[in-house]
């Protein structure tokens, strides 16, 4: 799988899930171009923007700015070795969406 596939499929899956739980939470989205932005309740944003010219993908939340790189089977933060899953779980849950998982 090429790294534009990995964004593709990574952005589409969390497109998906927000789609999935928007019923229980209240949380908005856009998504355009290989960028993500999740509103949430209280007007705090984050942001999942893909980086091809490093082949990253990055996530800007209220904590910093996270760059993700694929290793092996998933995305992983290169400060603090999180996978995508977890460093979005952690961020939502800092800005005030407790308990949401993609």
């Amino acid at each position: 799988m090429t790294y534009a596939d990995r964004i593709e499929v990574t952005l589409r899956r969390i497109e998906d899930r927000i789609m999935a739980i928007e019923d229980e939470v209240d949380i908005d989205y856009r998504a355009a171009d290989g960028m993500l932005e999740m509103i949430l309740p209280q007007g705090s944003r984050v942001i999942i923007n893909r980086q091809a010219a490093v082949e990253e993908l990055w996530l800007a939340a209220r904590s910093g700015g996270y760059h993700l790189s694929w290793q092996g089977d998933d995305w992983f933060c290169a400060t603090t070795g999180e996978t995508l899953e977890s460093l979005l779980r952690r961020v939502l849950d800092e800005q005030g969406l407790a308990g949401v998982a993609f």
